[in-house]
């Protein structure tokens, strides 16, 4: 199972780019150095690298910072889901995920591969790339975020 652009666009409805239902993503990645066959790129921080970079490694979409200047190279067909909170997207991009194959009891098999190398997600090097403990750790971290900004 999937992600498809139906799904990101119901999570992200300011969409610009070709807009596509049969468009299904393989890969969801913060790195653009990553191989990302079909992918969604998501940039966040300085360390998850440049659009082009994605482009290159397979990206298809992104999931781009809303008001964030668009770069001239990117194709004007390239979807480019907008948001306000980048890591609350990719939460909750997990999050349907994880309840689209749990509802329908699929074992993960031929599906959308998370794949995560970026500091800010994983905070330490852990031996385990399980969906649900990334989500996790995303949870954690935006509560963090949340409290940080709380106090200013």
């Amino acid at each position: 199972m999937f992600l498809t652009y139906n799904d990101l666009a119901n999570l992200f409805p300011k969409v610009i780019g070709i807009k596509d239902p049969h468009l299904l993503f393989h890969t969801v990645t913060t790195n653009s150095n990553m191989q990302q066959y079909r992918g969604v790129f998501i940039p966040i921080g300085e360390e998850s690298g440049e659009l082009k970079t994605a482009i290159e490694n397979g990206a298809v979409a992104v999931l781009w910072q809303e008001g964030k200047e668009i770069p001239r190279y990117t194709p004007n067909h390239f979807p480019i889901f907008l948001t306000n909170d980048l890591l609350k997207g990719l939460k909750d991009m997990m999050e349907l995920y994880i309840e689209k194959i749990s509802k329908n009891h699929l074992v993960k098999k031929d599906g959308t591969n998370f794949l995560f190398s970026n500091d800010i997600i994983l905070k330490e090097n852990d031996a385990t790339y399980d969906i649900a403990l990334k989500l996790e750790k995303i949870r954690e971290i935006k509560q963090l975020q949340d409290g940080k900004e709380g106090a200013k």
